[in-house]
């Protein structure tokens, strides 16, 4: 579970997004990011009992920074508003899928996948998908899968409006072809974050993600 004063740091934050701010608050700020890597610490460890390959990990393998990079950006708030780690064997720069948590009052979400692949790796899951469909959508077709994910994540500016290069429109995959992410995500509504449910219901949801993260990182060793 997450401790209420660390949802209270992200809620204020949200509305002092500055650096006199965060510089006045920093201890909160700081008590805030430990609970979380705590939180994350003891994920790894439950969810590590299915998944060993994650067990060498640390939170802070894992943590995402909370200053933003705003140099190309419209928004020029110095501070994410949210704490995510991102939880892959190969660390948090790796080409392969791996598992997200997003902590963030009235925006939690859990999940995964691949998120905005380069070139090659997109390639090579496309082309995956497009040989073994039947495995994938029987992936995406339990009922596990449906009743916590609904589905791949439909984002927008992530899905085509026609079909890669090198694919006839007809293709029995294009609708999946079409997609730029392969990422599946789950709300966590805010009551459920302090309370110590949190662990299970996360450790579930990885495990339920499992088939699929299977599948696209056989498609990038491949």
């Amino acid at each position: 579970m997450i401790q209420p004063s660390t949802l209270k740091f992200l809620k204020d934050l949200k509305f002092n997004n500055n650096k006199s701010w965060f510089d006045a608050n920093r201890k909160a700020y700081e008590a805030a990011r430990e609970d979380f890597a705590a939180f994350i610490d003891r994920l790894i460890t439950a969810f590590g009992k299915t998944e060993p390959t994650v067990l060498h990990l640390k939170a802070r393998d894992c943590m995402f920074r909370i200053n933003r990079d705003v140099r190309f950006s419209k928004n020029k708030e110095p501070y994410k508003t949210n704490f995510g780690a991102y939880i892959n064997p190969e660390g948090k720069k790796s080409v392969k899928g791996g598992y997200y948590l997003h902590l963030e009052p009235g925006g939690s979400f859990t999940g995964g996948g691949i998120w905005q692949p380069m070139p090659a790796e997109l390639a090579k899951v496309r082309q995956e998908i497009d040989y073994n469909l039947q495995e994938f959508e029987k992936v995406l077709g339990t009922k596990k899968f449906r009743d916590t994910y609904g589905g791949l994540t439909v984002e927008e500016g992530q899905i085509l409006s026609r079909v890669p290069k090198g694919y006839e429109p007809d293709n029995p995959a294009a609708a999946y072809l079409k997609y730029k992410s392969y990422t599946a995500l789950t709300n966590l509504p805010d009551a459920i974050l302090t309370s110590p449910t949190l662990l299970t219901t996360t450790v579930k949801a990885f495990q339920t993600l499992q088939p699929l993260i299977t599948f696209l990182n056989r498609a990038i060793d491949e």
